[in-house]
């Protein structure tokens, strides 16, 4: 019988390196953010898309969690036009620390301080 592997994310399962698993995790992350962040301000996605400078597809691919359609950068870039702060942190040395891998935690911050998600 085959043992089964253990991992600490589904992104340290799907990823070939811990850093493209830190990636993944703190894009996914930064879209449920984002995501929440329209949904509370009541917006459609046109709406949303205008506030952000995107198209209302860009913003349907968001919404649905299509991470591998986002960079980092993009989604920076839509949190900064929300008028959020992309706040990073994580463990320093989270491999020898904890013994395994770990992507670094991620959140954002509106200019009111409030948390969007």
């Amino acid at each position: 019988m085959k043992q089964s592997e253990s991992y600490a994310s589904v992104w340290d399962a799907i990823a070939d390196t811990p850093g493209q698993a830190a990636n993944l995790g703190a894009r996914a992350e930064l879209m449920q953010q984002i995501a929440a962040f329209v949904k509370r301000q009541g917006w459609t996605q046109v709406e949303a898309a205008s506030h952000c400078g995107v198209t209302q597809p860009r913003i349907n691919d968001l919404v649905r969690g299509r991470v591998s359609r986002f960079s980092l950068d993009a989604l920076v870039n839509i949190s900064t036009a929300l008028g959020c702060r992309v706040l990073l942190g994580g463990n320093p040395d989270p491999v020898h620390q904890l013994g395994h891998r770990d992507a670094a935690r991620r959140a954002t911050r509106c200019s009111n301080g409030a948390a969007p998600g």
